[in-house]
């Protein structure tokens, strides 16, 4: 990368077993993307120096359950912006083929079938957004040109925004009934880990659609895998749990369902992003300025 500042010394890392540097003389630590929780937290029981952990996803449970050990003081800050692109992008993708019905299509173009019919359409639907951040937002973002009826958002608590209010997590019992689409873009944590089990699940209205970008663990798969088996329920899917999916596991066979492989974030626009956001963050530590998107501090 160019464009650091020349007075730091830089080693790279790719989540192999051998580390460049001693991680004791660490100060900056910047956590290798896709590699998994339990190499993202390896070196941290080295790094006694440590003042920053720079996560290159916009959620934070791979190395959150490492924060008590961390040295006091040092900051965990989240790549927020990075993904709200493409991550909308796919839930649009996720959306618009679910009710479109393309993986039918695809289906049958592999066996020569022609299948007219009448299909749903985004248009004039009503969709809930729950997790209303950046990634919520952008979300919103490539809704509206596809003349949805209404958008409602939801996160961890109310307020307002030009677009107008965004409810909080309590609202969802008397939200889901009225909503066609739903889809997931919170983050995964205590309050949110199982959040869509049967209750959640059984308020959505007959026929709705579950678009889940946000993390496996948000939703019950048992809960749902009993929705999606009685054809009451559509869902779409990027993350799951357990998550890689084995492939002997249920959902993958489950009626009106379409899964993708985890690939909100790493896209031909994750690289550009994730440099410019590594640049302005070790710009701002050099100069000993105020980092931006901290969402914790070590105690």
């Amino acid at each position: 990368m160019d464009g650091l500042p020349s007075s730091l010394t830089y080693h790279f890392w790719d989540g192999g077993p051998d580390f460049p540097a001693d991680p004791a003389n660490c100060g900056f630590y910047v956590v290798p993307y896709m590699k998994g929780a339990a190499v993202s937290v390896r070196p941290l029981e080295h790094m006694t120096r440590l003042r920053v952990v720079q996560t290159l996803t916009a959620g934070i449970d791979h190395v959150s359950p490492a924060i008590p050990r961390l040295p006091a003081g040092t900051r965990l800050c989240n790549a927020r912006g990075v993904h709200d692109a493409s991550t909308a992008e796919l839930a649009l993708a996720l959306t618009l083929a679910s009710l479109r019905h393309i993986p039918e299509f695809v289906r049958a173009q592999e066996t020569g079938n022609w299948h007219p019919g009448m299909y749903e359409a985004l248009a004039d639907k009503s969709v809930l957004i729950v997790g209303y951040g950046a990634i919520g937002s952008a979300v919103e973002d490539r809704l509206l040109p596809f003349e949805v009826a209404e958008v409602t958002r939801v996160a961890r608590s109310a307020r307002t925004t030009p677009r107008g209010s965004v409810h909080p997590l309590a609202s969802l019992p008397g939200l889901l009934p009225h909503a066609d689409v739903v889809i997931l873009c919170t983050p995964l944590t205590e309050d949110t880990r199982g959040l869509v089990g049967a209750d959640f699940l059984g308020r959505m209205k007959d026929g709705s659609l579950l678009v889940n970008v946000a993390r496996g663990g948000v939703v019950d798969t048992k809960a749902l895998l009993a929705e999606l088996e009685s054809g009451r329920l559509l869902a779409a899917l990027d993350v799951t749990d357990p998550e890689p999916l084995p492939e002997d596991h249920p959902l993958w066979r489950a009626p009106n369902t379409l899964i993708t492989p985890h690939v909100g974030g790493p896209t031909s626009a994750f690289l550009p992003r994730a440099k410019k956001l590594l640049r302005a963050q070790l710009r701002r530590w050099a100069a000993g300025e105020e980092l931006e998107h901290t969402v914790a501090v070590a105690e």
